[in-house]
């Protein structure tokens, strides 16, 4: 599975010249869409039902690995209705008990993790918010982490890309601990594949971090620094463990309806047919808010993601923990000529509203916000976000 961008190019053609080599009989599907929905996730499903494939191998973004991820769960099930795996409220979230195919994913950018994850997102196309499927069946049986896969990438796409890996990390560290979840699952099958931060999870991140705070700039400002490449590429799996441990919160959970309710824009060095927001600038615009706002829960693990990202805190003050890693974001979003906040890609003060009633429903990742929010809270914080410098 691939996207039509993709199969024309070096990524694609090396594991078809492999499959050819070794007499392997496959079909290649290259109709995923950038930022898929659920109509393009049931097109992508109907083939694989079809097809009654014995493995799958996903070549290309998160996009393609979590289309491929939702194609081997639902052809594993036949019978299942499409919300039934889809998370509550929008669908059942029922917990997933048939066996999967294998599945290799081959990512291609540096970014979502989803090589790494138990997750598939997609835009909902009746409510205009994206939502998903997680569960720990659904995770590829095998991730492929090649940097030279990464080297055909535009550079806003490795900046988007990212910013994904950024709020990945951020996001997984100051989650709401694993021991603070509540209430407790009344049988391990419905435990959530997202769990809170924890000390195992706190590793990755804070590794994914540190690698960010050293090659981003350089994976977007040079194609053929590939040690920068490189390291994205790992930072990005390395963050999916983590978050696909402990979980996203805020940036994610508002990013969700900033992708659906898109109106007219396109992004430069996307080749597509369609308005979208990509999933790392989407997320990437609420982060300085968000952070100001959850910092007054474990400030000391805010201030200290702020002096990875180059902050000097030997001055700081634990109260302003918030502000610090705010500013410091907005001075890394500035240097990589990041769009101006919500403003800058079509939304306005009239957009709220919509905003909010979209992030509402995204509890699977809201919940682990340090911090609980109320509708006002999260109006605020779309009100934060609307200019950044």
């Amino acid at each position: 599975m691939t996207d039509k961008n993709l199969s024309q190019l070096p990524p694609v053609n090396a594991v078809l010249n492999s499959l050819t080599k070794y007499g392997i009989n496959f079909q290649m599907y290259d109709n995923v869409r950038v930022e898929p929905t659920d109509h393009s996730f049931l097109d992508a499903i109907k083939y694989a039902k079809k097809g009654e494939f014995d493995a799958y191998v996903a070549v290309g973004g998160g996009s393609v690995i979590d289309t491929c991820k939702a194609a081997n769960l639902y052809a594993s099930s036949p019978t299942s209705d499409f919300l039934d795996y889809v998370n509550a409220p929008i669908g059942k979230g029922k917990p997933v008990t048939v066996p999967l195919k294998p599945l290799i994913a081959v990512p291609t950018t540096a970014g979502t993790g989803s090589e790494t994850t138990g997750v598939a997102i997609f835009d909902f196309k009746e409510l205009k918010i994206k939502t998903g499927i997680a569960s720990r069946a659904i995770k590829p049986t095998l991730g492929i982490i090649d940097p030279l896969h990464t080297l055909s990438m535009p550079e806003r796409i490795v900046a988007n890309s990212g910013f994904d890996v950024l709020c990945h990390a951020l996001e997984s560290y100051t989650a709401l601990p694993y021991n603070m979840r509540s209430p407790c699952p009344s049988n391990p099958i419905n435990r959530p594949a997202y769990q809170g931060s924890n000390p195992i999870s706190d590793v990755w991140a804070l590794h994914a971090l540190r690698i960010v705070a050293k090659y981003l700039k350089r994976a977007i400002r040079n194609p053929e620094d590939r040690e920068a490449r490189a390291s994205m590429h790992l930072a990005s799996a390395f963050a999916g463990i983590g978050f696909g441990n402990a979980g996203v919160h805020l940036c994610h959970g508002m990013s969700y309806p900033i992708s659906g309710l898109v109106k007219n824009y396109k992004p430069k060095d996307y080749n597509v047919d369609h308005s979208l927001v990509p999933h790392g600038l989407s997320v990437v615009l609420t982060s300085p808010a968000v952070f100001a706002f959850t910092a007054q829960i474990h400030p000391e693990r805010h201030l200290e993601a702020a002096e990875i990202l180059g902050a000097d805190i030997r001055t700081a003050r634990i109260k302003d923990a918030g502000f610090i890693l705010a500013d410091t974001l907005r001075k890394f979003l500035f240097d990589l000529n990041v769009d101006d906040g919500l403003a800058a890609i079509g939304y306005s003060k009239a957009d709220i509203p919509a905003l909010v009633k979209g992030t509402l429903p995204q509890e699977r990742v809201t919940k682990l916000s340090p911090r609980p929010q109320t509708e006002e809270d999260l109006s605020a914080l779309f009100e934060a976000s609307m200019k950044l410098y």
